[in-house]
């Protein structure tokens, strides 16, 4: 055999290198060091986590709980690759019911970071504490004997410049901790979960009895008392949870949060079932919005299908779209007319043919009360996106038709000739007719105005007569109070109020009374994108457009004459633009030939 060639171009890559990249997998930002860290601690039966992190997680992230800790014999082999407690052979893989179970997570996060580690398991009277760097440890020291476990993860990616390069700002990557923390809070309503940035509170969730007082905690009374709640079971699963109403449904898709076996995942077929179920109750151009919990046999789910654990893969897929799809229609088929604006609404359980139907559910609380470590859990699921969490979004794609196509070489006369259905206003301009959107022309002349106002640097703030209190998680006030003198040349005011609260202080001039809770949200979700756009204009344009938006008449408001015309004017000033700054349709419009054409007059004398 011929000896082997000095210019071989295939090599076996060093242990530290093979570690990095398999360790890229797992820990792709921050956020996915949390992650892994909870749901250590979850694991290890806390009931009480404490998340501190400084600078976005890039200088600390710091994790104690009060779990059943590691003791000395078994904790340097908790940082070796596909060192395990929760598996012992891959038949285990069939019904898994720990939130980890690769072994990869502690191993990944000290190749790239600095990491010490203080734990003691509930028997031990001395502590023991190592430290690693890029995956290396010291000897094992004495630390003091309290039950549990801290873990210090700092310098991230020091030895990775490539990866940190590609991290956002300290902000963003802290919302997606924030967003992660959220989730393991809303799966585990009996923990305690406590989240610090740079030595300052942000999220204090003490343990509540349900599931629907964690969603209070997390999102607030408001999004509760727009919510009906869903529950059905068949065979082996069963679903729980809060949806939107159609009534207050928004073009946000936030949140839409789901749970399997308490697992935050991402999954498709269930999120088809939810919009099926929806179906014609969802008003065009509107999502739904919702947080749902999926209980299913843990035999009957794999769980090993990504390195991350976002995605799982059911037995029966069918089966599972069938349940969601119809206990989401069920439900808004039986609240559709009994909503009342303001009030959330008790649902009633949807239960697959051949299952015995059950009494409807108490309007406490939806779903069992959990025991201190939630009794009988299930196997589990994913990861998200970018909210404040993670909240994914998508950047507006904003249509300028050109204008130029419906100048005329001088002001059309305009005859206001009505209004139909509150919504559409009818004219004939010049020797057109118009059929026109009041709001979405509305918005595109309030977006046209505010977009000259931005040009000159000139859009006037009018002050209101008593500020309006919003309240946020305290990670959503940190990100509009971190872009609250960019929102000031804006035209729009706000201030601090409290730890977890702004209040508007001012709109842009013109834009009337608007409904400030609703404008917050979505200015939250165009600054979630702010840093991922490296111009001016296409950060600004969706705050513009979501101010033109909530300024503009709403749809079934009646309109005078006098206020028709002054309408159409505008929009006839801006140029006829037949779009909104979203996209929308503002008008439709028949020339003299084609109203000939449809009532058989071409040729006529």
């Amino acid at each position: 055999m011929p000896a082997a060639s000095c210019s071989a171009k295939i090599h076996v890559l060093p242990d530290d290198v093979v570690s990095r990249i398999a360790a890229g997998e797992v820990v792709e930002r921050p956020a996915a060091v949390v992650k892994e860290l909870l749901e250590n601690s979850l694991d290890a039966g806390a009931l009480r986590i404490t998340v501190d992190v400084k600078d976005g997680g890039l200088t600390l992230i710091r994790v104690t709980d009060d779990g059943e800790g590691i003791n000395r014999a078994d904790l340097p082999r908790a940082f070796e690759r596909h060192a395990t407690s929760k598996l012992r052979s891959d038949l285990d893989l069939a019904s898994v019911t720990t939130m980890g179970f690769r072994g990869e997570a502690l191993p990944s996060i000290a190749s790239v970071s600095h990491v010490l580690i203080a734990t003691a398991a509930k028997e031990d009277t001395v502590g023991s504490q190592l430290t690693l760097v890029a995956g290396a440890g010291s000897s094992i020291v004495d630390a003091p004997p309290v039950s549990g476990t801290k873990i210090e993860v700092s310098k991230l990616f020091f030895n990775q410049p490539a990866r940190k390069k590609f991290l956002k700002s300290a902000t963003t990557e802290f919302s997606h901790i924030s967003h992660v923390v959220q989730l393991a809070s809303l799966a585990w309503p009996s923990v305690h979960f406590r989240l610090t940035h740079n030595g300052q509170d942000i999220l204090n969730y003490p343990p509540v009895p349900a599931d629907r007082d964690r969603i209070l905690q997390v999102y607030g009374q408001t999004f509760l008392d727009r919510t009906v709640e869903v529950r059905g079971r068949t065979s082996g699963l069963s679903i729980r949870g809060v949806m939107v109403d159609p009534v207050h449904a928004r073009a946000s898709k936030a949140p839409q949060e789901l749970f399997v076996n308490r697992r935050p995942i991402r999954n498709a077929t269930v999120f088809h079932a939810v919009k099926e179920g929806y179906g014609s109750f969802l008003p065009k151009g509107h999502h739904p919005t919702f947080v749902l919990f999926l209980d299913v046999e843990s035999n009957r789910l794999d769980v090993n299908v990504h390195p991350t654990k976002k995605e799982v893969r059911f037995a029966e897929t069918e089966a599972l779209h069938q349940l969601v799809r119809q206990s989401v229609r069920h439900t808004l088929s039986g609240s559709e007319r009994k909503v009342v604006l303001g009030l959330s609404q008790t649902g009633q359980e949807f239960v697959l043919a051949g299952e015995r139907q059950t009494s409807s559910v108490s309007s406490s609380q939806f779903s069992t009360p959990i025991s201190p470590r939630g009794q009988d859990f299930l196997a589990n699921g994913g990861d998200r996106l970018s909210l404040s969490g993670s909240v994914e979004g998508t950047q507006l794609a904003f249509a300028h038709e050109a204008a130029s196509v419906y100048l005329r070489p001088e002001k059309p006369d305009i005859l206001p000739l009505g209004q139909i259905l509150r919504t559409y206003l009818v004219a004939q301009v010049g020797e057109e007719l118009q059929v026109i959107d009041q709001h979405t022309a509305h918005e595109r002349v309030l977006f046209q105005r505010l977009w000259r106002g931005w040009q000159a640097r000139d859009i006037p703030s009018q002050p209101l007569l008593i500020p309006e209190p919003i309240e946020l998680s305290a990670a959503q006030c940190m990100l509009l109070l971190k872009r609250c003198d960019d929102l000031e040349k804006l035209g729009l005011l706000i201030e601090p109020f409290g730890a977890t609260a702004i209040a508007i202080r001012g709109v842009p001039v013109g834009l009337g009374k608007v409904d400030a809770a609703v404008l917050v949200q979505d200015l939250l979700e165009d600054l979630t994108e702010w840093d991922s756009s490296s111009s001016l204009e296409l950060r600004v344009q969706p705050v513009l457009a979501s101010l033109a938006c909530h300024g503009a008449v709403r749809a079934g408001r009646a309109l005078a004459l006098p206020e028709i015309q002054q309408l159409i004017d505008d929009w006839v000033q801006e140029g006829l633009i037949m779009t909104c700054p979203h996209g929308r349709r503002t008008a439709f419009r028949l020339s003299t030939d084609e109203l000939a054409k449809l009532f058989g007059r071409v040729g006529w004398v």
